[in-house]
């Protein structure tokens, strides 16, 4: 029965149904948003899925220089890992399916492999534009992690716990905790940013300039893959988020679950303002960016709530 039970969780809920769901639900909302920004109409409800399906009905193309064994793995391995993640975190409780002390550290290097495998990709594709993508995605990659560690440590030093549900009861019982790491949260709104590629943050993927960087000869249901990845990885962060710096899931499972999407849905609309508003940075104004406003804003934020964590003794 317990087996019966772990592949419902891994397979349908939390697991790959759901998440796959909830990830194309999320691209649609981001979308939609976009576009009424712009004063366009956006798409459909259904246009991500329509999007998914139409790419997995192409043709599956191998470029007869790539890789072949590292061209088929890359894909999945890309999706499996951004799934795996999702599953430690909290949905309508206070803890996942599969708690333990730790977790936040799993999910977030969970969330750096497909990162690797993007600059795999482009590497193994024996094209120049993925080349020069794989590239720009691992020197995005430099930038960005480090202030998206110190705005993920920023919650976890205050509750004293790496663990998300330690966190999330932490804040519970201190309401005033959401506040004081408010500076630490736009700074990993901003890196998830980056690593999600999206504008100002999208060099690795410049149409423009490098066609689709790492992804350039990805073709049918491989490149389908990439797209959800990126789409799971969007539901994964933002999720994460809503638990680690707004106090997470509150009240029985339905209000609880129901919380947790309105806090997605308003970290999505965040996300999605800062596309609208901002264009394109260079890949070495997208590293100054990071290093040198994000980092310091993170380490000020991180020296203010060990102040606070000693004043107030918690």
């Amino acid at each position: 029965m317990s087996i019966i039970l772990d592949l419902v969780r891994i397979l349908i809920f939390p697991g790959l149904l759901f998440t796959v769901v909830f990830s194309l639900f999320l691209e649609w909302l981001d979308r939609k948003l976009y576009a009424r920004m712009q004063n366009r109409v956006g798409p459909p409800f259904r246009q991500p899925l329509w999007d998914l399906v139409k790419l997995i009905s192409k043709e599956d193309i191998i470029p007869e220089n790539a890789n072949q064994f590292m061209y088929t793995v890359l894909p999945v391995l890309t999706v499996t890992s951004a799934v795996a993640a999702m599953i430690y975190v909290p949905i309508w409780n206070r803890e996942s399916v599969y708690p333990f002390w730790g977790d936040l550290l799993v999910i977030v290097f969970l969330l750096t492999i497909p990162t690797m495998v993007l600059f795999l990709a482009g590497w193994f594709s024996a094209n120049p534009f993925g080349v020069v993508g794989s590239f720009r995605t691992a020197i995005q990659f430099l930038s960005y992690e480090v202030p998206l560690l110190l705005a993920v440590l920023t919650p976890a030093v205050l509750a004293g716990s790496w663990s998300i549900r330690d966190i999330v009861l932490f804040q519970q019982e201190h309401p005033w905790a959401v506040a004081a790491q408010l500076a630490a949260l736009a700074v990993a709104l901003l890196a998830l940013q980056g690593k999600l590629e999206r504008v100002p943050f999208d060099a690795p993927e410049a149409e423009t300039e490098i066609v689709a960087g790492p992804i350039t000869e990805y073709t049918g249901p491989r490149l389908a893959l990439f797209r959800l990845s990126t789409d799971i990885q969007l539901a994964v962060g933002v999720a994460l988020l809503s638990n680690i710096f707004l106090a997470g899931a509150i009240g029985p499972w339905y209000l609880a679950l129901l919380l947790f999407l309105a806090k997605c849905v308003v970290l999505v609309a965040i996300i999605a303002a800062i596309r609208a508003m901002m264009a394109r940075l260079r890949i070495h104004q997208i590293t100054s960016f990071y290093w040198k406003y994000l980092v310091p804003i993170a380490m000020a934020q991180m020296v203010i709530i060990v102040l606070i964590k000693g004043g107030v003794g918690v």
